[in-house]
């Protein structure tokens, strides 16, 4: 037995092909996932090219979908609940997943909708946990149009802080003073007073001009760097009263932050956005738009069903 699912393959479009590989088996601890629905990341595409992720491995970490079979030891949920996770190799028809990595999705939320949780929802969320707010906090999210920067702008103004959003251009600052944001700058112009915390994902440049609007005592979350470009500190630029710059990653199981998620989507009380909605057979567009910087928010492919493609 086989499912399809997409491997990275370096010399590919997008470096992944579509593949079938063997069926998932569940260990005591797991449960087996059909997916119906995943989305996309800057570093799922890094990970395809960077080698992270080797050849012939299956791609992704978000996913949504309903438990086929349940965990043999007695853990996690049951046969036909509709689920979110953050796994590795999410990218396929079923994935075995540790009951640890996924949560229960409400029946009111879309699995589409979930799918654009995880690793956007989780960098957004533990980064501003990392960094500390108060009601008082300035927090500068940058890249603020994207995934992790949607969901961090709406994150850090319920926990009362006073967000500003840097953003490209003024198109892709739509909708984000809706949802938080009490400033929306295009890159860093006219931001002329300190902040106390950056959510930085797109490094570069714009990393070393946030440095130096941090105020003392301050921290800059390093969760991403859709830019590309080297961040050139100049001479002293680091010498002085004491801030810090701390790396990101996602470790260890995220099921517990999906739960509350899942349930402030519920809630009404955290919006998704879905810039890019269509078939998983079209990944390569959905890599193309998403490094081209044409998504607001999420990129979301359906896996089971037919989807019309969507584009913002």
């Amino acid at each position: 037995m086989s499912v399809r699912a997409l491997v990275v393959d370096p010399s590919a479009p997008a470096a992944v092909r579509y593949a079938e590989v063997p069926d998932p088996v569940a260990g005591p601890g797991q449960v087996l996932v059909d997916i119906s629905h995943v989305s996309l990341n800057y570093g799922d595409l890094n990970d395809a090219r960077s080698g992270r992720v080797p050849a012939g491995a299956v791609l992704g970490s978000d996913a949504a979908g309903v438990v086929v079979q349940a965990a043999s030891d007695g853990t996690g949920p049951a046969v036909g609940t509709r689920v979110v996770a953050l796994t590795s190799g999410a990218f396929a028809e079923r994935v075995a997943i540790d009951v640890g990595a996924l949560a229960e999705v409400p029946e009111t939320v879309d699995l589409a909708v979930a799918a654009a949780l995880p690793v956007a929802g989780i960098a957004a969320l533990r980064s501003l946990r990392a960094a500390g707010l108060a009601s008082d906090t300035r927090v500068l999210v940058t890249g603020a149009s994207g995934g992790v920067g949607r969901f961090a702008v709406q994150l850090a103004a319920r926990a009362g802080a006073q967000v500003i959003a840097s953003v490209g251009s003024a198109a892709r600052g739509k909708g984000l003073v809706e949802i938080g944001a009490e400033e929306v700058l295009i890159g860093l112009a006219g931001l002329d007073r300190p902040v106390d915390v950056v959510i930085d994902s797109v490094g570069g440049p714009q990393l070393v001009a946030a440095w130096n609007l941090l105020a003392p005592g301050g921290h800059i979350q390093s969760v991403g760097w859709t830019s590309g470009e080297p961040a050139v500190f100049p001479p002293y630029a680091t010498v002085g009263p004491a801030k810090s710059l701390a790396s990101f990653v996602i470790e260890g199981d995220a099921g517990a932050e999906l739960a509350v998620l899942a349930g402030l989507v519920a809630e009404e009380a955290l919006a998704v956005e879905i810039g890019w909605l269509g078939s998983w057979e079209h990944f390569t567009e959905a890599a193309e738009a998403l490094r081209g910087r044409r998504v607001s928010g999420k990129a979301v492919l359906a896996v089971r069903g037919n989807c019309r493609t969507r584009r913002r």
